[in-house]
């Protein structure tokens, strides 16, 4: 593995090239994009996913979001979907001028909000060959619904408005947390939702918990989140062969699961498959070595069969 840079715009987006066993410049590899979850990092899960990829012989590219982890921007931790979404095609952009990528077999994969990103990615950006999602997540949708009450939704825009109003007079930019910061936090709110209930687990204990992902979310950035949809015309657009993978434990209110049938039902792919693995959350697809084991084997044959 290196660390490299790429530009988006005027900044550079940090990111991880994982190479295969016995890399050698001199030939040409297929390659595949691998998106982290929305307040993650290239060093968690996407890191895991792009390691294994790498074992069966593809270079893979994780990054950090723009805003985010080590890449710069305009800001910090922003989650603006159309910044986050031109950072796939920019990730594109970088692996046509390696000389040892083959233009032609370039793949991407994204992870819970990485995933409904990369669909979105995919469908104006057609050097994406092959197209897979982890617990993929729809952000915009979680925006709008994650409540399940319009009115909430119109509040937090309006408080969104008046945050805006404040930072143009001078106010310091409003950096919110995206879960609970402990265990601790999490029992004293009585929340017992198994999505925030893992996330915990996995982003505040040594478990998954890493310097460039620090639960900071701008409040500002959400508001144009509420009205992007990551799957919009995908019955149109969305053509690639694609593979989704889903948990089939518990579901949470992030809606990764909800969102993969809808993503399937809707793609206008003609080669497309829904993997549901059993008993698995939404976390345990990010790093339990059974629950990854059993993705990874899916991904192995699809990007085999389409890269």
């Amino acid at each position: 593995m290196k660390s490299v840079t790429f530009r988006n715009k005027t900044w550079d987006v940090a990111a991880n090239l994982h190479m295969p066993a016995g890399f050698d410049e001199k030939k040409t590899y297929p390659a595949i994009v691998v998106a982290h979850p929305i307040s993650s990092c290239k060093e968690q899960t996407a890191s895991i996913y792009a390691e294994k990829l790498a074992e069966l012989g593809y270079v893979c590219l994780a990054f950090d979001a723009s805003t985010q982890g080590e890449s710069g921007g305009p800001g910090r931790y922003l989650e603006d979907p159309a910044t986050r979404v031109e950072d796939f095609r920019c990730a594109a952009d970088y692996l046509v001028t390696l000389l040892y990528v083959d233009e032609n077999r370039i793949g991407v994969l994204g992870i819970c909000g990485g995933g409904g990103y990369a669909v979105n990615a995919a469908m104006t950006e057609r050097r994406f060959k092959a197209v897979a999602t982890i617990v993929g997540a729809n952000y915009g949708r979680l925006c709008r619904e994650g409540d399940l009450t319009p009115d909430v939704a119109i509040k937090a825009l309006e408080g969104i408005s008046a945050q805006r109003t404040a930072e143009a007079r001078g106010a310091e930019p409003a950096v919110t947390t995206y879960i609970p910061q402990s265990k601790g936090q999490l029992e004293s709110y009585g929340i017992t939702d198994v999505d925030v209930v893992e996330a915990v687990d996995y982003y505040t204990t040594p478990r998954g918990q890493k310097p460039g992902s620090p639960n900071k979310l701008n409040v500002v950035s959400t508001g144009a989140a509420f009205t992007w949809d990551a799957y919009h015309l995908a019955d149109k657009l969305l053509t690639q062969p694609l593979q989704i993978i889903v948990g089939g434990g518990k579901a949470g209110a992030f809606g990764s699961y909800r969102d993969g049938f809808e993503l399937f039902n809707k793609a206008a792919s003609k080669v497309k498959n829904i993997l549901v693995v059993a008993g698995a959350t939404h976390y345990d697809l990010y790093d339990k070595p059974d629950c990854v084991d059993r993705a990874m084997e899916k991904l192995k044959t699809f990007y085999g069969e389409n890269l």
